[in-house]
């Protein structure tokens, strides 16, 4: 996670640059940021950045450039800070507060999908705090499906069904499951595999149009990664009408995409950057030597190799940008573009 760290007092600093050591050991990104009027009067050069040029401003900014905003002072600060750039849960960064001391650590905004709740757990538990978490499922130690999907980055079809299978768990009422991905380990209490009997459950697959419950609520790992070459000067609209066929033929959502790859030659390719731009998909580029290091065997193309030293791109850059997943689609060609389709491997559990 990106996360910037605000503290307004010489010991809500020190206790920043503690939170920000145990963050970033985590495999976090954190910034510390203090006001001006501390800059030189305590010892944090290189270590905390002034909030400039007010705390609203600099406030607006960081909401919308991190994953979490975390303020060490008091909750009214924090409160005013974000009030005028709050949009709904799907958007809003994770957003906490915490003591200058380090008693309590109190998650404000984004506590399931920002991923508020599970953050404060942490740092409480490394700074031996008190999390002050407020949200019934946490507090009634259910299952939680939208913080569940979230720190599995997957896609939830939609949040209205969420809320009802919070309030059926919350009223002790079952809940029904089913996937299309391998189960491990044992299942939260109330959640039924495959019983639809209910009429209301949660769908794990790749395919958000299949619908085992009368309510739904269809949750897509992002597993899929696209192997894409081209032709020089394709356009994204040829790109993407592929994308979109290669998909539908396979049933599986757009939801599911987790990345695009190529070979490095397409650094500039204009169609390729505009798609992966506009479905706001993280863009892999590979060397003709590393794509050549792929084990496998795959449907060569002397004229592509005499090209780009490799026979077959998008099957080889599949499988590298997913990390040892295997394939689901082969080498599919379409107006000067090709695509594959690989899956890193994925399975249901419980456990986070």
């Amino acid at each position: 996670m990106k996360i910037s760290i605000l503290a307004f007092t010489a010991n809500g600093v020190a206790l920043s640059l503690k939170i920000k050591e145990l963050l970033d050991a985590q495999g976090n990104h954190t910034a510390c940021y203090q006001p001006e009027k501390l800059t030189g009067a305590i010892n944090t050069a290189g270590m905390a950045e002034p909030i400039a040029p007010d705390l609203k401003v600099f406030t607006g900014r960081q909401f919308a450039e991190k994953d979490a905003l975390i303020f060490v002072g008091a909750c009214g600060i924090a409160v005013r800070a974000i009030a005028s750039f709050v949009q709904d849960k799907t958007k809003d960064p994770a957003v906490l507060c915490i003591d200058e001391k380090g008693r309590f650590v109190i998650p404000l905004l984004s506590g399931h999908i920002g991923g508020a709740n599970m953050l404060a757990d942490r740092i409480s538990e490394a700074l031996n705090a008190i999390p002050v978490i407020t949200t019934a499922t946490d507090i009634n130690r259910l299952f939680s499906v939208d913080e569940w999907a979230a720190f599995h980055d997957a896609w939830i079809s939609d949040l209205k069904a969420a809320k009802e299978i919070s309030a059926r768990l919350l009223a002790e009422k079952p809940v029904g499951f089913y996937s299309e991905l391998d189960i491990e380990g044992e299942m939260p209490r109330l959640l039924e595999k495959n019983e639809n009997s209910m009429g209301i459950g949660i769908c794990v697959s790749l395919n958000d149009k299949l619908k085992p419950y009368p309510i739904t609520l269809n949750i897509v790992p992002r597993t899929v990664y696209l192997g894409i070459g081209c032709r020089r000067g394709t356009p994204l609209q040829r790109i993407e009408d592929l994308v979109l066929e290669q998909l539908s033929k396979n049933s599986i959502s757009f939801q599911a995409i987790a990345g695009i790859a190529s070979i490095d030659l397409k650094t500039k390719e204009q169609g390729l950057l505009d798609f992966a731009a506009k479905n706001n998909l993280p863009l892999h580029f590979f060397s003709s030597d590393e794509l050549l290091s792929v084990p496998g065997k795959y449907t060569e193309s002397e004229f592509v190799s005499s090209i780009t030293g490799v026979g077959n791109v998008c099957e080889r850059a599949a499988l590298m940008v997913s990390a040892g997943g295997g394939l689901i689609s082969r080498k599919v060609s379409g107006n000067g573009v090709t695509i594959a389709l690989a899956q890193k491997e994925w399975r249901v559990s419980f456990e986070y």
